[in-house]
């Protein structure tokens, strides 16, 4: 008797948390969180011309400061706002934000995937914080040609609940700027590990962030991201720019499912540091191409592991060719760094971002 009330006192302190918390939510393994694309709209009583009027007026979510509900297409002032994973949007004014409560497992990696985008020629930055983690993504650089970019941010959970929150810190002050949010989605990533026969940590690109429905474009990886949290398991992002995760679906993919594009030439770099075995010899192989994405001209990857580097040159025409290529190295220590970047940079469909692409990266022991 005691067991049963204790355990009916639990679920109704349970469903009085989620009365009193609106944007509290349990999390997909794989998915959008709750109205994650902000197609569920606020009551007419919670908007004042676009602005939302009260903490909760944007239903599942908690906001702060100047936040605008977007409809997709021209705005006042003869700015147009291009949605690319839906209809609305939410547009995030100096030092605003947007938050949601998840369930999550503690101790596991979690990848964000987002639609994001400036609205105005300035500098623009959208932070994204789950405590103690926390990003600042630069949004100047357009990587797509309608300005639809979609990023992804790894964070590993610390506790069974976590607050997600985006945020503009208000680096441009012009107070009709600010980043567009228009679809946030999860994944949960799983571990990577190397094998016998490849040192390499997910060598394919197969683990990776949860693909947005809608979307054409690929993801951004952001800059600076380390291995522990990165969004694509095992590999850093160690470069200026951002690196593009490409899917089967919508490119061209050598193997699998993955591959990552160079995006940005020498400012756009990915890396993994291996064990290997002091003047040991190894074998590093892998596979470079174009994404079938129109993106042509005289391209070149270049490769690094212990002191030695590999030029490797790919003429594309922009339908989907691909080569391999292979080196040996001797590891001068404990920890080797592989590491990849484009020698040039390139560009396609009115000055997107393109370049190389990257897949199938192995290491073994040479015997």
């Amino acid at each position: 008797m005691v067991k049963m009330a204790t355990g009916l006192l639990s679920l109704l302190l349970g469903f009085s948390l989620l009365l009193t918390n609106p944007a509290s939510a349990s999390v997909p393994l794989d998915g959008l969180l709750a109205n994650g694309n902000f197609e569920e709209p606020p009551k007419p009583t919670n908007l004042k011309k676009k602005v939302l009027v009260g903490k909760y007026a944007l239903p599942k979510w908690e906001i702060d400061g100047l936040v605008e509900y977007i409809s997709a297409g021209p705005q006042p002032g003869g700015m147009y706002f291009n949605v690319a994973h839906g209809v609305h949007a939410v547009r995030l004014g100096n030092e605003a934000s947007i938050s949601q409560t998840l369930k999550v497992k503690p101790g596991s990696l979690y990848a964000l995937t987002f639609g994001a985008s400036r609205t105005c020629a300035q500098e623009e930055v959208l932070r994204v914080l789950v405590p103690p983690e926390a990003g600042d993504l630069p949004m100047q650089t357009l990587y797509s040609s309608n300005g639809g970019d979609t990023y992804a941010w790894g964070f590993r959970a610390t506790s069974a609940t976590v607050k997600v929150t985006f945020h503009n810190p208000g680096v441009q002050e012009d107070p009709a700027c600010g980043p567009l949010l228009d679809a946030i989605a999860i994944k949960e990533l799983f571990p990577v590990y190397p094998t016998r026969d490849n040192l390499v940590r997910n060598p394919g690109f197969e683990e990776a962030p949860h693909r947005l429905l809608n979307s054409s474009h690929g993801v951004l990886l952001p800059p600076k991201q380390l291995d522990a949290t990165s969004p694509l398991p095992g590999w850093i992002i160690e470069s200026l720019k951002a690196v593009k995760f490409i899917d089967s679906n919508h490119f061209n993919v050598p193997v699998g499912k993955g591959a990552v594009e160079l995006v940005a030439g020498r400012e756009s770099a990915i890396a993994q540091i291996i064990r290997t075995v002091p003047n040991k010899l190894y074998s590093l192989s892998f596979t470079v191409g174009d994404a079938r994405n129109g993106c042509q001209g005289s391209m070149m990857v270049e490769a690094f592991a212990g002191k030695e580097t590999l030029k490797v040159p790919f003429a594309s025409k922009g339908k989907g060719g691909f080569k391999k290529a292979s080196f040996r190295f001797k590891a001068v220590s404990i920890r080797t760094r592989i590491t990849f970047f484009s020698s040039f940079y390139h560009t396609k469909d009115y000055g997107a971002l393109c370049g190389p692409i990257l897949d199938e990266v192995k290491v073994s022991p040479v015997a």
